[in-house]
C-alpha cells in the first residue's frame, strides 16, 4: 500500500515537471507531423520512448545497490542545482528580464527548422523521425532524471512514475484533441514551481542523507517550499526594481 500521505509531493512534483517537458517535446512533435505526416512523427517519439523504457530498466535496479544515505546526499545536491536552475530562468522571466517561454513561436520556429531539412520529398521522412526522436528523447531523460531523483530517495520510485505518467497522458489527450500547440498551458508558471519543488526535494534529501532529520518528517517539505516560493517571489521584486532605480 502506497502511503499518499508521504508520496503526495513526489506526485505532485514529477507531474508538474514532466507537464513541462512533454509540453516541449509534443510541440516539437506536431511540428513533424504538420510539415510532413503523424507516421514519422509518432515513429520517432515511438523509438525515443522505447530507448527511455530501456533507460530507466537500467538505472532502476542499478539504484538498489547504492547505500541509501549516499543516493540521498547525490541525488539531493543534484536536485538542489537543478531546481535552482529553474528557479533562475523563472525568476527573471518573471522580472521581464528573460523572454517568457512561448510554444506557439517554438513551433513556428521548429517547422522552418524542419521543413528546411526534409525539403527533398517523402524519402526524407526519416529526417523528420529523427527531429521527432531526438526531442522525445531529450524531454524525456530530464523526465526520467526526475522521476528517479525524486521518487528513488524514500522509495517513492511508484509515485514519481505515476505522476510523470499522468502528466505524459494529460498533455498528449489534450495537444491530439486540438492539434495545435500548447500555448495556453502557463508553462513559465509551471516552471516557477518545478523550480520551487525541486530546490526543496534537494534540501530536504541532502539533510536526511547526512543524518539530520527534519522536524515533523515528510511535512517539512511543505515548510521549505514556502521558504524557497518566497524567497524567489522577493528576489523577482528585487530584480524589478533595479532598472528602475537605474534610471532614477
Amino acid at each position: 500500500m502506497i502511503d499518499w500521505t508521504t508520496a503526495a509531493p513526489a506526485v505532485g512534483a514529477a507531474f508538474v515537471a514532466s507537464t513541462v517537458e512533454v509540453v516541449e517535446a509534443f510541440t516539437i512533435v506536431l511540428a513533424v507531423a504538420t510539415l510532413r505526416s503523424w507516421r514519422p512523427a509518432l515513429t520517432g517519439a515511438g523509438a525515443a520512448l522505447a530507448v527511455l523504457a530501456v533507460v530507466v530498466a537500467a538505472l532502476g535496479p542499478a539504484l538498489n545497490l547504492v547505500p541509501l544515505h549516499v543516493l540521498q546526499v547525490v541525488i539531493g545536491v543534484l536536485l538542489l542545482l537543478f531546481g535552482l536552475g529553474w528557479l533562475r530562468k523563472a525568476v527573471l522571466r518573471a522580472a521581464g528580464l528573460m523572454a517568457l517561454h512561448d510554444e506557439a513561436a517554438i513551433f513556428e520556429r521548429e517547422k522552418a527548422e524542419i521543413s528546411g531539412e526534409v525539403a527533398g520529398g517523402r524519402s526524407k521522412d526519416w529526417i523528420a523521425g529523427l527531429a521527432s526522436f531526438k526531442a522525445v528523447l531529450l524531454e524525456g531523460l530530464e523526465v526520467v532524471f526526475i522521476v528517479l531523483a525524486v521518487g528513488a530517495g524514500r522509495g517513492l520510485m511508484l509515485p514519481a512514475a505515476m505522476g510523470a505518467l499522468a502528466a505524459f497522458a494529460v498533455v498528449m489527450a489534450a495537444g491530439l484533441a486540438i492539434h495545435k500547440p500548447l500555448a495556453k498551458v502557463p508553462e513559465n508558471t509551471l516552471k516557477f514551481a518545478v523550480g520551487v519543488m525541486l530546490s526543496s526535494f534537494g534540501v530536504f534529501w541532502t539533510s536526511e542523507g547526512l543524518g539530520a532529520p527534519w522536524p515533523g518528517g515528510d511535512l517539512a517539505l511543505f515548510g521549505l517550499a514556502g521558504v524557497f516560493l518566497l524567497t524567489a517571489l522577493a528576489l523577482v521584486g528585487l530584480v524589478r526594481s533595479r532598472p528602475a532605480e537605474a534610471h532614477a
